[in-house]
């Protein structure tokens, strides 16, 4: 006798609408108005940033004065910038700005932000450190025009001590060392308020262990500091690199102001491309400043991009 085996019927199903997968009606609703809210932004962001860029590289492929005709070069721009030792002078100079006044800036901020921290005044001394920040580099550059030329205070006062000869500070061996200079006085003070603002999360129980241990004001700023700080770093030194491609205003009036432009030997890339858009004695080269411009976003996006994997490290939990 063969038994019958049945099998137990599945319960039915519930009937309902189908929803996203794993979506809840909050959810949906999120994603309804994402379009609704980012939309906007995004169509300003092309009309104001991506529309420009893309303009600007047709525009590298023609020589062009504004005004007449366009006429194809192709290439030939980018192939006139590799031959112009104006321009490489011009991209030594950014390098500079970006290597070495990056290191003298952080080195200064590094050095403030490990004696801020033990200041009781911190607060205040902040926001002295933050206030050449406020200043437009315009007031910097005729500032300084004011104070180094040769008649100015400063080689007044170092006659008064005895110096017979003071330096030539804005001849054209010295000027592009003191815009450096004034570019690392009037940045450090902004980068060491935004890693003070990462070291005040910084438990302090921390700082008091390692204390214990023995360890002094540079070893705690080494071992503790820097490391859960090191985000914020990151973040900084991004914000440098873009910065430093995009010194012109103190360039500009350190070495030219109503007289002109300043010597070649102290041009930047966006100097570059100021001074061939608009030339004092000659037609405009819109084409040849459109592919410099080019050149210098690219510059900036393959140094943003190295150094962030550079400074890549895992993230540590205090």
């Amino acid at each position: 006798m063969t038994a019958l085996v049945t099998r137990p019927s599945a319960p039915p199903r519930p009937r309902h609408r189908k929803r996203g997968r794993g979506t809840n009606a909050l959810e949906r609703q999120r994603r309804r108005m994402f379009w609704p809210f980012v939309g906007p932004a995004l169509i300003v962001y092309g009309l104001l940033f991506l529309a420009p860029i893309a303009y600007s590289a047709w525009t590298s492929l023609f020589k062009w004065d504004g005004l007449g005709d366009m006429q194809w070069r192709g290439l030939g721009n980018y192939g006139s910038l590799v031959q112009d030792p104006v321009f490489r002078t011009s991209v030594t100079n950014t390098l500079k700005i970006l290597v070495i006044g990056g290191g003298l800036t952080f080195v200064v901020a590094f050095a403030l932000t490990l004696a801020l921290r033990e200041l009781k005044s911190r607060m205040f001394a902040r926001s002295v450190l933050f206030f050449p920040c406020l200043i437009n580099a315009l007031v910097f550059g005729a500032a300084a025009g004011f104070l180094f030329n040769p008649d100015g205070p400063v080689n007044a006062a170092l006659r008064a001590v005895g110096v017979t000869t003071p330096p030539r500070w804005l001849a054209t061996d010295n000027l592009f060392t003191l815009i450096l200079c004034v570019l690392v006085w009037s940045s450090a003070g902004y980068y060491t308020t935004i890693i003070m603002a990462a070291v005040d999360q910084i438990p302090g129980y921390l700082y008091e262990a390692a204390e214990l241990d023995g360890a002094g004001g540079f070893r705690r700023f080494w071992h503790v500091t820097l490391p859960l700080a090191w985000d914020v770093v990151t973040v900084c030194a991004v914000l440098w690199t873009v910065s430093s491609v995009k010194v012109f205003e103190l360039v500009l009036l350190f070495g030219g102001g109503n007289a002109g432009n300043p010597p070649a030997e102290t041009w930047t890339t966006a100097v570059y491309v100021y001074a061939t858009a608009f030339p004092q004695n000659s037609a405009p080269k819109l084409g040849l400043a459109s592919a410099a411009a080019l050149v210098s976003l690219v510059l900036v996006g393959l140094f943003t991009l190295l150094l962030r994997r550079i400074m890549r490290r895992e993230p540590i939990e205090d």
